[in-house]
């Protein structure tokens, strides 16, 4: 089964780090990736760029209407994702819990949904 994980964290914040420390957040993300990867268990991991260049868009009467930044304002973002193979919840949520960027903002965790 796949699983989307979810990274949100606080991009000011995030902003706020030094460009050594970041680097070294990146590799143990890299060793992280590495697990999975060994563990036969990575799909795919992206960053996404910061929500100042997000846009959000709706139908108003069939006019289509978009907006600067995400949907909803919060305190953290959606900043990346990992997509793992998992045979349960209980092990995505184990996959989920090694992930750096738990120390550093929340994950959430969803199952590919299978309509066929």
């Amino acid at each position: 089964m796949k699983y989307l994980l979810m990274l949100y964290a606080d991009e000011v914040a995030g902003s706020k780090i030094s460009p050594e420390d970041m680097r070294g957040f990146m590799q143990t993300m890299y060793a992280y990736q590495d697990a999975l990867t060994k563990a036969g268990a990575f799909v795919d991991t992206a960053p996404l760029t910061p929500t100042t260049k997000a846009k959000t868009i709706n139908l108003e009467d069939g006019e289509l209407k978009v907006h600067d930044g995400p949907y909803a304002e919060t305190r953290e973002q959606f900043g990346g994702y990992y997509i793992i193979e998992a045979a349960s919840m209980d092990e995505a949520l184990k996959w989920a819990a090694k992930c750096p960027a738990a120390t550093w903002g929340k994950i959430e965790v969803r199952q590919f949904a299978n309509f066929s």
